[in-house]
């Protein structure tokens, strides 16, 4: 399973919310280069990066951020957060970015979502975020009608092949992930999962291992120390 230690940007920092609430901010570093530097030496090899103005407002206030994580590190890298035109998804892929995230264009906007994995295939993910069992968008300030279980099962016809799941009920709470959520996902599609929302122990990561999954994202845990991300790379293989 890989571990992708998380990047969420705003206003060219690198930052964190409790549970999406952007009311409810801590900010970790003036220099975002310089954390995802600091994972490479951690030993990673991926990293997930949202940029939450993107998320709220459909904007690519830190590309230029992301392009220079994306060319100055050896590191995978996906982004996500208002990501809903061609142009952007070629603006990322322009920058070097390995894989983007298709979140709120990908309920509201099938055919763009459907171009985008004509013309992209697996470089294109959907990210699934769970609120009280619906699918939230626009920065998980509003939910669609479709449950989670569904919109998984229109996903995988269109031929996705990678989806981000996010618990936001857990997203920033340190309480640990929702393992079922997981265990159902992985047992009822064929996707590359990854977890995120509430992976905040070592025994969360060797759980979420078990179900082999494809992915895991640590946040708000490696901020606090509450993960050592050398360690929970090394469990996660």
């Amino acid at each position: 399973m890989l571990i992708f230690p998380a990047i969420d940007l705003y206003d060219g920092k690198a930052v964190r919310l409790y549970k999406g609430d952007y009311q409810n901010m801590t900010v970790y570093s003036d220099d975002p280069l310089s954390v995802a530097l600091d994972f490479v030496s951690a030993g990673a090899t991926c990293i997930h990066m949202v940029d939450l103005e993107g998320a709220r407002d459909g904007t690519t206030p830190n590309l230029a951020i992301v392009r220079d994580i994306a060319n100055k590190t050896p590191l995978f890298t996906e982004i996500g957060g208002g990501i809903r035109s061609m142009e952007t998804v070629r603006a990322y892929l322009d920058a070097g970015v390995d894989r983007v995230i298709l979140g709120t264009a990908a309920v509201t906007n099938p055919d763009f979502l459907k171009q985008a994995l004509a013309e992209y295939g697996e470089r294109i993910a959907v990210g699934v975020d769970i609120k009280d069992g619906k699918v939230a968008i626009k920065g998980w300030l509003e939910t669609a009608e479709d449950d989670a279980l569904t919109f998984c099962e229109k996903m995988q016809a269109l031929g996705v092949k990678t989806i981000i799941s996010t618990d936001i009920s857990k997203d920033g709470a340190m309480m640990g992930a929702n393992h079922e959520l997981y265990r159902t996902l992985s047992e009822r599609f064929d996707l590359q999962i990854v977890a995120s929302g509430g992976v905040s122990s070592l025994d969360d990561v060797k759980k979420l291992r078990a179900l082999d999954l494809y992915g895991a994202i640590i946040g708000k845990a490696y901020y606090t120390g509450a993960i050592d991300l050398n360690e929970a790379i090394e469990v996660s293989k």
